[in-house]
């Protein structure tokens, strides 16, 4: 299972940016699908995920103003992200999990937003 990340960067306060996984070697279609975050030294919290069934979660710190979505079709999902703040600066993960082939990660992309 290989998932890729795209579309973190530097981008100012109140700004927005799209970030995109893609998965192969998978049963995107059964997975689960989540976007992690982790600032060095602190552990990795989770910002949003989404289930097969598209039911959604999200962390209290980014509700309204982060959204989570997949397409099954492109093996895809992205989180839009708006009214960025300094305190969302960190490493995104992607993540995947279902029951088949477990939990596996995407190498990180760098979101760092200036004040």
């Amino acid at each position: 299972v290989q998932l890729v990340e795209s579309g973190g960067g530097l981008v100012q306060s109140g700004g927005s940016l799209r970030l995109s996984c893609v998965v192969s070697g998978s049963h995107f279609g059964i997975s689960t699908m989540g976007w992690f975050r982790q600032v060095p030294g602190n552990q990795r919290e989770l910002v949003a995920d989404i289930t097969k069934e598209s039911h959604i979660r999200y962390a209290d710190f980014v509700k309204g103003r982060f959204v989570i979505s997949r397409d099954n079709s492109k093996n895809t999902v992205e989180l839009q992200m708006d009214r960025l703040k300094p305190e969302d600066t960190a490493i995104y993960y992607c993540m995947h999990w279902n029951t088949l082939f477990g939990t596996y990660w995407g190498q990180g992309t760098q979101v760092t937003v200036s004040s």
